[in-house]
């Protein structure tokens, strides 16, 4: 596996519990609301056949026309805020994409702006919600899937949009997926990825790592398999009183060490990827702090 390509796996991981050893936020809590946004309507969403949108969408003869979507049997709700004044859209989006990548979400789709197709189709015929008619080049939608350890799956829409008197909205689904139904791209990209191992380091010259044999085990059990690939990604916490790079070197020689002791482990240098976040990441999950190199096992 190139190196290009273990990074864009990291891109939508990085932030992730994934599918394997320590878990964030819960998947079927519906996600944190953007603090700068109230809410103004909460709607039971239990459906036999609730259509979720995987492309774009198109009206022919009044009726919804979409690459990939699907009907489907879920059961959850809807939210939908009204964003302040002093913030947008933009920031509501990241806000939820965030909490998204902190649960291990796939994202499935996203679009921005008129590549979405009509925000009314969207507003009216899709969520329901006549408020949601903005702007067809103001508009976002991105919808995420989980899959949780006991085979449960949760998707996760939103969509927000800005309207002709610039008041910006957002709409939020949160649904679990009954059993047996299938869901557009769901799984392929979360199976890949295990982990992460969260080892805790101390030490300036020599380090300790703080793991369990068992964490250790399954780590080696499967780098085994044909063509995995090891990521090491170093976390430091910037001292009251250190500077930026001095805290990327500490998280640097960190991995480092780990490498080696890894190598000596039977998990080979060629076979493993180094990344160094140092202090430039903060991830909120509380087992996710301080010092500390994340291990994922990424498969072929």
């Amino acid at each position: 596996m190139s190196k290009n390509l273990v990074l864009s796996f990291l891109v939508s991981a990085l932030l992730s519990a994934g599918s394997g050893f320590t878990a964030a936020a819960l998947p079927g809590e519906a996600p944190q609301p953007f603090t700068q946004s109230v809410l103004e309507v909460t709607t039971r969403i239990d459906s036999t056949g609730h259509l979720v949108l995987f492309s774009p969408v198109r009206e022919v003869n009044n009726e919804i026309r979409s690459e990939t979507m699907a009907r489907l049997p879920v059961s959850g709700e809807g939210r939908l805020y009204q964003i302040s004044r002093d913030a947008n859209r933009r920031e509501a989006l990241e806000h939820y994409l965030g909490q998204l990548n902190e649960r291990g979400a796939q994202i499935l789709f996203e679009c921005s702006g008129i590549r979405c197709g009509r925000s009314n189709v969207w507003a009216n015929q899709i969520f329901n919600q006549s408020v949601l008619y903005g702007r067809d080049g103001t508009q976002d939608y991105l919808v995420a899937g989980v899959v949780t350890e006991d085979g449960s799956r949760w998707l996760t829409s939103v969509y927000a949009v800005t309207r002709g008197n610039l008041r910006e909205y957002v709409w939020v689904e949160h649904l679990k997926v009954a059993a047996g139904a299938v869901v557009p791209g769901l799984g392929s990209v979360t199976s890949r990825v295990e982990g992460p191992v969260i080892v805790p380091w101390q030490g300036g010259v020599t380090y300790r790592f703080n793991w369990q044999a068992t964490d250790r085990r399954k780590v080696s059990e499967l780098a085994r398999t044909e063509g995995a690939k090891v990521v090491l990604v170093g976390y430091s916490e910037l001292g009251e009183s250190e500077s930026f790079s001095a805290s990327m070197e500490r998280a640097r020689r960190a991995v480092e060490s780990l490498s080696e002791v890894l190598a000596k482990t039977g998990v080979s240098r060629q076979q493993q990827e180094l990344v160094i976040v140092g202090p430039s990441v903060v991830v909120s999950d509380p087992a996710r702090q301080g010092d500390r190199v994340e291990v994922m096992v990424i498969a072929r």
